[in-house]
């Protein structure tokens, strides 16, 4: 028996960057394990790296030190340089659940040649998607996230 899945509201967050379109996009995707912290694992040893795989249906996911693999999801829809929308598989505890069926959506609006607007959106649906929702709305989440990925765009 599947458990029954609420929908919490959407967490939005944006910020702007100050580098074209093209590169606000591959600095989120291709260079994705560049700002994503290393704190921000699911697996049980530490993260090498953290990978979004440039296509539909490719996966994103962590590679541990140990060689080991964890899946969060999958891209759903690869439109570079204007949007990605990625699968989010992990409940409130960031395990990996099947019940989840949660997706982020990252649009890349240019704003004049050398200026992106970069607007994210978490659609959450889940037995337990306010938990989840608190989560990734809180300072540690994707608030903070995008403070990181602005660091490493503008660098």
């Amino acid at each position: 028996m599947s458990q029954r899945k609420i929908t919490a509201a959407p967490v939005r967050k944006s910020i702007h960057v100050k580098v074209p379109q093209a590169r606000a996009f591959e600095v989120f995707t291709a260079n994705f394990g560049r700002w994503w912290p290393r704190s921000h694992h699911i697996a049980k040893v530490e993260m090498k790296e953290a990978v979004i795989e440039p296509h539909i249906g490719g996966r994103w996911y962590e590679k541990s030190v140990d060689g080991s693999e964890c899946e969060w999801g999958e891209v759903l829809v690869w439109e570079p340089p204007s949007r990605v929308v990625l699968s989010w598989r992990l409940n409130s505890k960031f395990e990996i659940d099947a019940n989840v069926d949660s997706e982020v959506v990252v649009r890349f609006i240019a704003d004049g040649p050398s200026a992106t607007q970069v607007e994210l959106e978490h659609r959450i649906a889940s037995s337990d998607a306010e938990a989840i929702r608190a989560s990734v709305d809180s300072p540690q989440g994707w608030g903070g996230l995008l403070t990181l990925y602005c660091e490493e765009a503008q660098k």
